[in-house]
């Protein structure tokens, strides 16, 4: 296999599209930080290490996955499992991307470049923690909360509520998201050792406490929005936010997950860009 066919199988592999997920509410972190817009040098180096950190901590994934991947149905048609592309390949693809991170982290100021090993300690422990631990959806929350963190310091060098507030609601969002995709694999966790909620508490519990989690994050998410100074705007983002979470959960039933796919990936990424766009509307206005 080429170069290129390894290189296109592993963005293929980590779903290099789905940076969109964490990608807008760094923006947020960062049109905020600015109170209007950023510089565009900082937002094309926040953009390269958000791309950069995404697709380390997926492709790590999928290496510390692997065996596990290979077991199981729904996953077993993966790339490393099949040997659509090679182990050695990911692990390089994994030290470039760690590199590009790094690299972007140090464009920016010298607090981001501090902060930069931290971040990646987080991304890289979160593919172990289904081995020990049920809340291991709280700890993808909080690698995923570093990209509105990380992005306030890349604007202002320095840290304050607001941006921790923000980290806070995208960690709920992550985390109740990925307890309904969990709900898919229940039985294979059990038989393989891995933990998480739906496997613990069981589908019905599970789903309620998503449900709580996105309901405390739209709590937090209207704090933000009010301690930011913004408007109706921004408010607005807020309210659509909860329309498509309410929406999202009505798509999901533990009797029938047919539809986890498009309650997961679609509405997501429409939650994080609808509330980037309202919100970047709101501070240029």
């Amino acid at each position: 296999m080429s170069l290129f066919q390894s290189l296109a199988t592993t963005l293929e592999m980590i779903k290099i599209e789905h940076s969109v997920f964490a990608l807008p509410f760094a923006l947020v972190g960062a049109f905020l930080a600015a109170r209007g817009w950023p510089a565009l040098g900082q937002v094309f180096w926040i953009v390269i290490a958000m791309v950069g950190a995404r697709s380390a901590a997926m492709a790590f994934n999928r290496l510390a996955d692997h065996a596990f991947d290979a077991a199981n149905p729904r996953t077993a048609v993966r790339a490393l499992p099949t040997g659509a592309v090679t182990r050695s390949f990911v692990w390089a693809f994994t030290a470039g991307a760690t590199g590009i991170f790094v690299m972007a982290a140090s464009q920016l100021n010298r607090l981001s470049l501090y902060f930069s090993p931290l971040a990646l300690a987080i991304i890289f422990f979160y593919s172990y923690t289904k081995r020990f631990t049920s809340l291991s959806h709280l700890f993808l929350g909080l690698a995923l909360a570093c990209a509105p963190i990380g992005a306030w310091i890349a604007i202002r060098g320095t840290l304050s509520e607001i941006p921790l507030w923000l980290g806070l609601a995208v960690a709920l969002w992550v985390g109740g998201f990925d307890i309904i995709y969990a709900c898919q694999d229940v039985e294979f966790d059990r038989r393989s050792g891995l933990r998480s909620l739906p496997q613990r508490l069981g589908l019905p519990m599970a789903l309620r406490i998503s449900r709580l989690m996105h309901g405390i994050m739209v709590i937090v998410l209207s704090y933000v929005v009010y301690q930011s100074g913004l408007g109706w705007i921004s408010f607005t983002g807020v309210a659509a936010v909860t329309g498509l979470l309410i929406y999202e959960h009505r798509l999901v039933r533990p009797a029938d997950l047919s539809r986890v796919n498009a309650a997961f990936f679609t509405v997501n990424g429409v939650v994080s860009i609808l509330f980037f766009i309202l919100t970047a509307v709101d501070l240029l206005q």
